[in-house]
């Protein structure tokens, strides 16, 4: 890994330049962060797990014609991926209220939404990713008016497949961040999801319990992180439960 030219590095993962042209490897590290740095910590494994579960969803987008810059895991800790043109905004959506929609408009965090809720913020933490609205976004050009329709129809593609996919091993989504890259080929490009889909981008809670299960458990000091996410790939079949026996059994295994 010395060896390689870092391109960029992140609070939670590393880009290096790739072995082929336009690809660039994803290295996802142990650190967590939340308020936009205040507060860390480096917490072991983490990286192992937001990597098999960002790999489980940004596959499962894959085989229902979602495109995301996903290629395939490396290892435990890294995943081949294409270099795309990233938009700067964050773009979330909210089916539940929570966060800081509880905390701006005064709505009970629980609440369901009527519909989900599209909200984008500039990717700036020097600002602190600060709200904006469609006409910043063509207004400054960070994307056209096609490309903002193109991101509401690919984000509410994406919070179908994982509202699906959550609730069938008992888990509510919440609401979830993702972020938009333009993969040019030629003098074209089409939009796709990149960076990652896991436990630190989402909100998720128990169906049964109300529980938490993702990165507020971090924020909020209910507990450990890494048994949280543990948790998650566990639900979601990408690692087995202590004690369980995985000898002739189809499906995912987290293996060293």
């Amino acid at each position: 890994m010395a060896r390689r030219r870092m391109v960029y590095e992140g609070k939670a993962k590393i880009l290096y330049e790739g072995p082929e042209p336009g690809t660039l490897i994803q290295y996802f590290k142990d650190d967590a962060t939340a308020g936009n740095g205040a507060k860390k910590d480096v917490v072991e494994g983490k990286g192992v797990l937001n990597n098999r579960i960002s790999e489980h969803v940004m596959t499962g987008l894959n085989a229902i014609g979602v495109p995301t810059h996903f290629i395939r895991r490396l290892n435990m800790r890294e995943q081949l991926v294409r270099a795309v043109e990233m938009i700067p905004l964050e773009i979330v959506v909210r089916n539940v209220a929570a966060g800081s929609l509880s905390t701006r408009l005064g709505i009970e965090e629980g609440t369901p939404l009527p519909r989900p809720i599209i909200e984008f913020y500039l990717k700036d933490d020097a600002l602190g990713d600060p709200m904006v609205t469609e006409e910043h976004i063509i207004a400054f050009n960070w994307a056209a008016q096609q490309d903002i329709d193109d991101i509401i129809s690919l984000a509410l593609r994406v919070n179908d497949f994982m509202s699906g996919m959550m609730m069938g091993v008992g888990i509510r989504l919440i609401d979830f961040k993702i972020e938009i890259g333009r993969h040019w080929e030629g003098d074209f490009h089409r939009l796709v999801i990149a960076d990652e889909i896991s436990p630190d981008s989402c909100r998720l809670w128990d169906v049964k319990s109300g529980d938490k299960l993702d990165k507020d458990v971090f924020r909020r000091d209910l507990g450990s992180i890494a048994d949280t996410y543990s948790e998650v790939a566990q639900r979601l079949g990408i690692m087995p439960r202590p004690g369980e026996r995985t000898e002739g059994k189809r499906g995912p295994k987290l293996v060293h």
